[in-house]
């Protein structure tokens, strides 16, 4: 059968693959465009394992809510600019909607879940990397489900919050999400700050003071150190912390202020924990150069 252009052009708006691709799948299956589309995107899974071992640092995260019901999920590129595409937008956006509507709580059960494509996620993951020609990695995936008031917030689509607030309003809980976006606490109150965390503070204080100050008595040394280790309290914990929207109050006091409760928060960064590969291409191409 005639490989025609127009047989090429339909396949490669069907699939997204690249024009040589589509004209050879469409070669290799004697014309059949049904057969050409399944020869791609076994290429794709080919493709998939070649560049699984990449460095993914980049990428989005990507958000659904229904209410008191929301997931975030962190998906991985190796570029920012593949990070951009549409194609890999679209997989970020069917990807957070599947995990809301599964109930996915990790990222293995959210791989096997079927989108409306009739493809599950693994599958389609792989086809966007047929069509990006980079590693793409469904990293990780956290996830809300409470009557209580729960926003989901994502900043630039790099960083991620879910939070959840007993009491107050949709508004509040969006304020302190865009807080712990900006600040990232690692604590929500001074009581969930673990004691080995306040018993090296306070190891670091003494050491810090002057033998003058070290000399003074138990109790007034005891109260220095605690006013000391009470202000690092203050700066790792949400409630401790000035509120990113009304910088004259503290979170706690916003919270007490909306009758609100931040019962917990979640926050993820795109790449965070990942090793990035920096390249030095004055390095690359002076070694080039000696070849």
């Amino acid at each position: 059968m005639e490989i025609t252009a127009t047989l090429v052009k339909d396949l490669r708006e069907r699939t997204g693959a690249g024009m040589m691709e589509c004209k050879k799948a469409l070669t290799e299956n004697k014309g059949d465009i049904d057969a050409a589309a399944e020869w791609l995107r076994k290429q794709g899974l080919a493709k998939a394992d070649k560049k699984a071992s990449r460095v993914a640092a980049e990428g989005r995260i990507a958000m659904a809510q229904d209410g008191g019901k929301a997931v975030l999920v962190e998906i991985n590129s190796e570029t920012d600019f593949v990070a951009k595409d549409e194609n890999f937008l679209k997989f970020a956006d069917a990807v957070a909607k599947a995990a809301l509507a599964s109930g996915a709580k990790d990222v293995e059960v959210l791989k096997a879940v079927k989108l409306p494509s009739g493809e599950t996620v693994e599958e389609a993951r792989a086809a966007v990397i047929a069509k990006v020609g980079e590693n793409v990695q469904v990293r990780r995936l956290v996830a809300s489900d409470s009557a209580n008031n729960v926003a989901a917030y994502v900043h630039g689509g790099r960083i991620g919050v879910l939070v959840e607030v007993k009491g107050g309003d949709a508004d509040f809980a969006r304020g302190v999400a865009m807080h712990v976006a900006a600040m990232n606490p690692p604590y929500n109150k001074a009581a969930d700050v673990p004691a080995d965390f306040l018993a090296k503070e306070k190891e670091i204080e003494l050491a810090k003071m002057s033998e003058k100050d070290k000399a003074k008595p138990a109790e007034i040394l005891e109260k220095i150190i605690g006013g000391k280790v009470a202000k690092i309290v203050n700066e790792v914990t949400l409630y401790g912390q000035p509120y990113v929207l009304n910088t004259d109050q503290t979170v706690e006091a916003a919270a007490k202020a909306a009758g609100a409760d931040v019962v917990a928060f979640q926050r993820i960064a795109v790449g965070e924990g990942i090793e990035k590969v920096v390249e030095d291409y004055a390095a690359e191409v002076a070694k080039a150069m000696q070849v």
